[in-house]
């Protein structure tokens, strides 16, 4: 739960203990499986997650193939966005990757919070917009840098993940295809040795 309390303070801004208390409450221990789905294109998400341990890929399955949006990895929420606040089928699904130990809090028990903490929109708002500037970063980030900057930023930002996670959905994330990213991380490695 530490790690939580500190993700918290991360994404939440500033909470005194009665707030972070409450919030804790509701959170309840899930784990996953490897290839198990914590959420389904197309269903609606009844869930937000925060990641202990383990990975999760968040995906969308288009008629040509699947597109990686995020690997979450422990400290990191994870949840379809749209489909959990405003309950439409989720955009994306979300799969472990590996084994996962979650806690989960339910849609129901989030909006609670709005009913028992005289400061939780406040406190959400901050929530909502670090989501929202992340999301700003990546697109920033996919519009503003060649394809070999995008490598080099997330290798130096998720350097553990190159030896965790298939090298395909690095490159999906990266928004590129196998065969450029494989070109770029042998070029990577070949000016290291």
């Amino acid at each position: 739960m530490s790690n939580l309390l500190e993700s918290l303070a991360f994404y939440f801004g500033p909470l005194e203990d009665v707030e972070s208390n409450e919030i804790v409450a509701r959170f309840k221990p899930l784990a996953l499986a490897k290839g198990d789905f914590f959420a389904r294109q197309g269903q609606r998400t009844q869930q937000m997650a925060f990641v202990e341990s383990g990975l999760l890929r968040m995906y969308a399955q288009t008629d040509q193939k699947e597109i990686t949006q995020w690997i979450a990895s422990p400290g990191y929420f994870v949840m379809d966005l749209s489909s959990f606040i405003f309950q439409q089928p989720a955009r994306l699904h979300i799969q472990a990757l590996n084994d996962c130990r979650l806690l989960v809090i339910s849609q129901a028990d989030y909006l609670q919070l709005g009913e028992v903490m005289p400061r939780w929109h406040a406190i959400e708002k901050r929530f909502l917009i670090k989501c929202f500037a992340f999301l700003e970063e990546r697109v920033f980030g996919h519009l503003s840098l060649s394809a070999e900057e995008r490598y080099e930023h997330f290798f130096a930002t998720h350097k553990e993940l190159f030896n965790q996670v298939p090298l395909h959905y690095l490159a999906s994330l990266l928004g590129m295809t196998p065969e450029t990213f494989s070109r770029i991380r042998n070029k990577q490695l070949a000016q290291k040795s």
